[in-house]
């Protein structure tokens, strides 16, 4: 596998060579899981992505591009991003986010510090829930035709893809809701084998809070 490079300095050269289109991250990072494994930087069994909302569809993240603010906070309805378990040695988790300002790629622990930032005191409304999505699956299963970015009238909330739209495997033309669809009250009770069998073989994957994601991590990776 080719090594990475966590520099601050080349994150954005590093981030131009993957198809990006705002406001579309779920095809972003489809495409960015697919090239990953084509460039030879990750295997695809040790490639998950994690879509982020709550039931209110109002999570904040911190260190993002689209933010006006100084300190990158933004409100999205839903994110996802690409984490990369990394099993060499004392080698540890990656973060794939196309949209922060942070190190392209950032360590998990850093992304969760800067980005997430459990720490910080939020209302109930703004907690944000974690579906943890093995890409096998996802690149299997997942199918987009856009139908969420278009308004009453038909038209275009954000300019699409030039590309043709994800269709799955089965023929499935449009699941999105289904990984975006999540509650605080659906999260994992308890971090372990059973949750960490499920996102591998389960195609929707598991939910877990804000202050389990880490955690999650550390039991695949054992």
């Amino acid at each position: 596998m080719a090594s990475v490079v966590l520099d601050s300095d080349s994150s954005s050269d590093v981030s131009s060579q993957f198809q990006h289109t705002p406001s579309y991250c779920e095809e972003n990072v489809y495409l960015l899981c697919k090239k990953l494994c084509a460039d030879g930087v990750a295997d695809v069994s040790d490639l998950f992505v994690v879509f982020i909302s709550n039931e209110h569809k109002h999570i904040p993240l911190w260190h993002q591009k689209a933010s006006h603010r100084a300190d990158g906070i933004i409100l999205w309805d839903y994110h996802v991003i690409c984490i990369q378990r990394r099993k060499e040695g004392k080698s540890v988790d990656l973060v794939w986010d196309l949209d922060t300002n942070l190190p392209l790629p950032s360590t998990l622990a850093s992304y969760v510090s800067e980005s997430i930032r459990p720490s910080f005191e939020l209302f109930s409304e703004f907690q944000r829930v974690f579906r943890v999505v093995h890409a096998p699956l996802f690149l299997r299963h997942f199918a987009s035709d856009r139908r969420h970015m278009k308004d009453s009238k038909g038209n275009w909330t954000s300019p699409p893809p030039e590309y043709k739209s994800i269709v799955a495997e089965d023929g499935s033309v449009h699941n999105l809701n289904q990984y975006i669809e999540m509650s605080t009250k659906d999260v994992l009770k308890v971090v372990g084998e059973d949750s960490v069998n499920a996102v591998l073989t389960e195609q929707l994957g598991v939910l877990v809070g804000e202050s389990q994601l880490e955690q999650f991590f550390s039991c695949i990776a054992s």
